[in-house]
């Protein structure tokens, strides 16, 4: 029988993994720049963790998490999103320490399970790389977290990325806001598609989010929640866009930008990019200034940002259009003969014990198979040892692009290889 992938998930292929391994190496030095250090959370947590810091009424409780029993009867759930995990070990690792006034943060590359209706991009396992600052209030804080997002666009080529920025407000002027919407929209309410009728009554504010072109033509009149801001946070507010204009980060101001889960307070943003379909959204966040005391903590302010990888690198393909051929690189060892084929077992090990990458033809195939596979495979080298060769202690080193090779001594072959490594 042969099997299939479920659908909604994916296979990264060997040829594809060296764009994924580029795009996570970058957010792992851009992090370390910023001063972010990466935590691993576990690939499920205890249920109720979702349900409290994302809530209850949201599509990904509701609909979207996978949720089952373990052995003893538990809940537990594959990571639906990457900020309650983080939270959850901040707390209960007690990351803060002693310092009450340190900020602490956090960064994580990490797959995230969603039974979501697959799209480009968008796949029910999908990739996300996150970052959390934990413990400021500051607006400046949400703005590092921006830049450190438009940085990482930037270095993979994805220079036409649109900032879409907002506030929810909080739970002390958000009230209002919602009681205006409703009164706004309810005349109209049985026009609203059905998802948004639900939304009506269980989460507000995701009506203003809603791709329906009827429900985005009834939304169009809807009131501004900036418009509604209490004092704190229309200050707040103000401040994150100075600092934006300060860092030259432009951004487009969208009363739309809500973000799908509920713990988010104040500033809310997205990104944008061309090339990746209808849902061209690639990242987002916002602040969560509640979260860390609902699942226990004391009163803590916070800020994060999750980028998907996948939609992050079809943006990327998008921007950049052809991708360059990668170049060759690694030694493979052609041998003839018996005793030829000792010396490479042997010169093989040594080449990968000293830091380059190396293979042989475990068949002992004819040189000319093995040439054929060191050229197709894309090696820089070949190594060609014959049993004459052998015995003299030499190697024939070939540079396959060129096709120019010289003979020289078996012993100098690893620091000719860093040599050539260096200038290349």
């Amino acid at each position: 029988m042969l099997y299939h992938r479920p659908r909604g998930v994916n296979d990264i292929l060997p040829d594809e993994v060296g764009r994924w391994q580029q795009a996570e190496a970058t957010f792992r030095e851009l992090c370390r720049l910023y001063r972010y250090e990466e935590i691993r959370t576990p690939m499920f947590e205890e249920t109720d963790l979702f349900v409290r810091a994302v809530g209850k009424d949201t599509d990904i409780v509701g609909k979207e998490m996978y949720t089952f029993k373990d052995r003893s009867g538990r809940s537990l759930t594959l990571r639906a999103e990457g900020t309650a995990p983080t939270v959850r070990a901040y707390l209960e690792n007690n990351l803060q320490g002693q310092d009450r006034e340190r900020l602490v943060k956090l960064y994580y590359i990490a797959p995230i399970f969603r039974y979501d209706r697959p799209q480009a991009g968008r796949y029910r396992q999908h990739h996300q790389c996150g970052a959390e600052a934990i413990n400021s209030a500051e607006p400046e804080v949400d703005a590092e977290i921006i830049q450190l997002s438009m940085h990482f666009f930037r270095k993979l080529g994805i220079k036409d990325v649109t900032l879409l920025l907002n506030s929810v407000g909080c739970p002390g002027c958000r009230p209002d806001y919602v009681k205006a919407l409703k009164s706004q929209i309810a005349p109209q309410f049985e026009q609203l598609c059905r998802e948004c009728q639900r939304r009506y009554e269980t989460n507000p504010l995701r009506l203003l989010d809603c791709k329906n072109e009827q429900c985005r033509q009834i939304m169009e009149n809807a009131p501004v929640l900036r418009d509604m801001l209490c004092p704190d946070c229309a200050e707040h507010f103000a401040a994150v866009q100075q600092t934006l204009d300060t860092l030259e980060i432009p951004y487009t101001l969208d009363p739309t930008i809500v973000r799908g889960l509920d713990y988010y307070t104040k500033t809310a943003f997205e990104f944008v990019a061309p090339g990746i379909g209808a849902k061209d959204s690639i990242g987002g966040g916002g602040r969560y200034d509640g979260l860390i005391e609902q699942c226990g903590g004391p009163p803590t302010p916070a800020v994060g940002v999750g980028i998907g990888l996948e939609r992050v690198l079809i943006a990327q393909q998008a921007a950049t259009k052809a991708q360059p051929k990668a170049g060759r690189e690694a030694v493979f060892v052609v041998t003839l003969g018996e005793e030829a084929w000792v010396a490479g077992l042997k010169l093989t090990a040594q080449l990968r014990e000293a830091g380059v990458g190396a293979e042989i033809d475990y068949r002992k195939r004819s040189i000319r198979a093995q040439m054929r596979t060191a050229d197709g495979d894309g090696y820089r080298w070949a190594v060609i040892i014959g049993d004459d060769e052998a015995q003299q202690g030499t190697i024939t080193l070939r540079e396959m692009d060129s096709g120019e090779q010289e003979t020289i001594p078996r012993s100098e072959l690893v620091s000719r290889l860093g040599a050539e490594e260096e200038e290349g």
